[in-house]
């Protein structure tokens, strides 16, 4: 079994941690359980030097530091106007050898500077880029990235597309794979009988190394680039992908962040999008675009699709359980000893024994049964605010309602989450 988590990011991105180097992301991948992880941003020149010195070929299309391996990879944010509209689209690449992303680079530094951030704004369309991206490396991997987030995405409710036909033109027959971001699931993208040919895939579009993981893809088989360019374009050796609960993405609720507003779809139809604080119209999150595009209902599963599993980080299950930050001495402790115990936190999270986490930690084992069977309950995200596991309801509430005494205001849809 293979476990790839293929969309992260280094040090060199904006908003990133300054531990996402090579050595860390090595260390914190094999404590996950990831087999193989995208090296992210080789566009940056900087990130790129790094790349060639620390990371060994294996001769496979892979690389490898301290028995980790990698494989090339890159998001590109793309900026440019189709159609009357501003499009904002983000795109994952993967390359089979340092030679052919080097190559790529130099014909997109024509275009923009990519040594201004690891994941480059170009002004160019998603059609060009797959031009580029394709006229260098026959075998490039083009992903759609994280296919329903507002702002930058193929289906974007702020900038993008209605059809990735409409994005990709010419070269979308050569684009076997979509990104379903970390605000949707498989289940949701189900809904869209178009999506029935794409590849679902699920990454953790990580800035710290801590985050690694929080999606990924597991495969029967991954033992070299060719074997990974098969398994996304034929559907094969894909036994499942780990997704974050949707809810908990910060962009699956409609509402507005700054006037602490957070509706359901049916909710924000009924006052015609608009929000009722400030009235200006709110950011329409991943579920409600998930509902405009859908021609099937809710449940239903088309043929060869790829099952999934549902998981929250084990960190952030310590740290709700007991009411700590994720980053606390506390916290790092008690992960480190189930670590210790089991291996790895994917072994804890998807395969070990209620019993014998309970052995560790009883509270620990009943939440992770209770995410395991989808009894979990969360506040859910919203423009760009991370949704909420509710660990404990009564803590949760008085939560809310402090925050909402701080603003000295009131929120009716409190109710609509219990």
């Amino acid at each position: 079994m293979g476990i790839a988590d293929l969309h992260i990011h280094s040090k060199y991105s904006r908003a990133t941690s300054k531990d996402m180097n090579i050595e860390s992301l090595s260390k914190s991948a094999k404590i996950k359980g990831i087999t193989l992880l995208g090296t992210g941003d080789f566009t940056h020149p900087l990130w790129m030097k790094e790349i060639k010195e620390k990371l060994s070929p294996i001769g496979n299309g892979f690389y490898e530091c301290n028995e980790q391996k990698f494989v090339l990879t890159s998001e590109i944010s793309t900026i440019y106007s189709q159609d009357g509209k501003c499009r904002r689209v983000h795109h994952l690449i993967l390359m089979p050898s340092i030679e052919d992303a080097e190559n790529l680079n130099k014909e997109l530094s024509k275009i923009g500077n990519l040594k201004a951030d690891g994941r480059p704004i170009l002004g160019l369309s998603s059609i060009k880029l797959a031009e580029k991206v394709f006229g260098t490396c026959e075998n490039a991997l083009l992903i759609s990235a994280h296919v329903w987030t507002p702002w930058f995405s193929v289906f974007g409710s702020m900038s993008g597309f209605d059809r990735i036909e409409d994005c990709y033109g010419e070269f979308t027959n050569r684009i076997f794979a979509i990104e379903t971001g970390l605000s949707s699931d498989p289940a949701m993208n189900w809904r869209i009988s178009a999506l029935d040919k794409y590849t679902l895939i699920s990454n953790s579009d990580c800035h710290s190394a801590s985050k690694i993981g929080r999606e990924a893809n597991v495969f029967s088989k991954l033992d070299s680039y060719t074997c990974l360019y098969n398994n996304l374009k034929n559907k094969e050796n894909f036994s499942f992908t780990l997704e974050f609960y949707p809810e908990e993405g910060k962009y699956h609720f409609d509402g507005h962040r700054n006037c602490n507003i957070c509706l359901n779809p049916s909710e924000s139809i009924k006052i015609g999008n608009i929000c009722p604080k400030c009235k200006k119209p709110l950011t329409v999150g991943v579920l409600h675009r998930v509902c405009e595009l859908a021609d099937r209902g809710e449940g239903f599963v088309p043929k060869n699709s790829i099952p999934f599993k549902k998981a929250i980080p084990l960190a952030e299950v310590i740290s709700g359980v007991y009411n700590k930050g994720v980053g606390t001495k506390f916290v790092l402790e008690r992960y480190n000893n189930f670590i210790s115990r089991f291996g790895t936190e994917f072994e804890i999270l998807l395969n070990s024994k209620i019993e014998e986490i309970n052995e560790v930690d009883e509270k620990i084992g009943g939440i992770i049964e209770k995410i395991r069977t989808g009894k979990m309950e969360f506040l859910p995200g919203y423009d760009g605010v991370y949704g909420v596991p509710v660990f404990d309801k009564n803590r949760e509430i008085k939560r809310k309602i402090d925050k909402i005494d701080e603003k000295k205001d009131k929120d009716k849809s409190l109710k609509q989450f219990f």
